[in-house]
C-alpha cells in the first residue's frame, strides 16, 4: 500500500480555524470531503445512485489545485489551510480527511501522545511505527483528537489508513479479530464526531467492514487484480474511490468502471495531476 507521510508541523492557518483546547491537544494529522453539504460538517452523505459517479481527486502534495473537476477531495489539513477548505466547500465539494490511525511518525504533532510501549515495529511510512490496536483505551483519546482535527476544520468525513497492521509485522501478535474490533470503534467513533467513515485499502477485511463503513479508498486494484474484493461497497451502493499509478486509463478504465469503481490515474507523490476514468 502506499501512503504517503505527512511529518510536517501544523501551520498558522490551521490554528487560526480551531479552537484553542483542540488546536493545543492535537495538532494532529489528515484529508478532504464535498457536495450536499452542509458547512462546516455534518457527516457527509453518500447518495447510493450517485455510488459510482463521483469524480474524486487525492492530493497530498504540491500546492492545492481547487479548480480541479473532482466532487470529492482527499487531502492532509496539515498542509491544508481552513481558507483552502472554505473555499471547496464554497465550490461544493466534499471533503475527506485522511488519518493515519495504526501508526505513527516521530513528526507528527501529538507524537508525544502515543506511549512507547504502544509502538512496534516498522510501519509503511518513513520512521513510521505500528501502534498497538488492541489497547483502544490509550489510542482512543489522541484518535479521537485527530477526528476533531478534521471536524474542526469542515471535513465531513474521514478516511483510515494504516487500518491494516495486523496483515503485517507489526511487533505485536495482532489478530484479525483484533483488528476488526478497532476498525470498528473507529467508524464508531467517527460517526459520534458526525463524521462520515471510510476504509483505506484492507481489503482482507472489506466484506467484513463494508457494513461499517460508508465508503473505501483502494490503491491499485486493477494492478493486483483485486477489484472484485470490493463489491461488498459497490452492492451496498456505497462509493468506492480508487487509483491506479501505472498504466493507461484505455486497459484499465473498461475493468474498475465495469466494476462500479470511481477510478483515477495519479503519480505516486500524489500532486495536482490526475487522469479520471469516465463516470459510468
Amino acid at each position: 500500500m502506499r501512503i504517503r507521510p505527512r511529518t510536517r508541523a501544523v501551520g498558522r492557518g490551521l490554528r487560526g480555524a480551531l479552537p484553542a483546547c483542540v488546536a493545543l491537544a492535537l495538532l494532529g494529522v489528515v484529508a478532504a470531503c464535498r457536495g450536499d453539504f452542509t458547512p462546516p460538517g455534518a457527516p457527509t452523505t453518500w447518495p447510493a445512485e450517485s455510488a459510482g459517479r463521483w469524480q474524486w481527486q487525492w492530493q497530498l502534495s504540491g500546492v492545492l489545485d481547487p479548480t480541479v473537476d473532482a466532487d470529492v477531495f482527499l487531502l492532509d489539513p496539515v498542509d491544508t489551510t481552513a481558507a483552502q477548505t472554505a473555499e471547496l466547500r464554497s465550490r461544493d465539494r466534499r471533503l475527506v480527511c485522511q488519518v493515519h490511525v495504526g501508526s505513527v511518525v516521530p513528526g507528527d504533532p501529538d507524537a508525544d501522545r502515543f506511549p512507547t510501549v504502544l509502538r512496534g515495529a516498522a510501519s509503511r511510512r518513513p520512521q513510521s511505527r505500528w501502534l498497538d490496536v488492541r489497547q483502544w483505551d490509550a489510542l482512543r483519546p489522541v484518535l479521537a483528537d485527530r477526528f476533531r482535527l478534521c471536524r474542526g476544520k469542515g471535513f465531513g468525513a474521514v478516511a483510515l489508513a494504516d487500518a491494516d497492521g495486523y496483515a503485517y509485522r507489526s511487533g505485536f501478535p495482532l489478530g484479525f479479530d483484533d483488528q476488526l474490533r478497532f476498525n470498528r470503534r473507529l467508524a464508531e467513533l467517527a460517526r459520534s464526531l458526525s463524521l462520515s467513515p471510510g476504509l483505506i485499502n484492507d481489503l482482507g477485511q472489506v466484506a467484513a467492514l463494508a457494513p461499517d463503513f460508508d465508503f473505501a479508498v483502494n490503491e491499485e486494484c486493477a494492478r493486483l487484480d483485486q477489484c472484485a474484493r470490493l463489491l461488498p461497497f459497490v452492492e451496498a451502493g456505497k462509493p468506492v474511490f480508487h487509483v491506479e499509478y501505472a498504466g493507461s486509463t484505455t486497459d484499465f478504465c473498461v475493468t474498475t468502471v465495469g466494476y462500479g469503481l470511481s477510478s483515477i490515474r495519479k503519480e505516486r507523490d500524489l500532486d495536482a495531476w490526475r487522469i479520471p476514468c469516465p463516470a459510468r
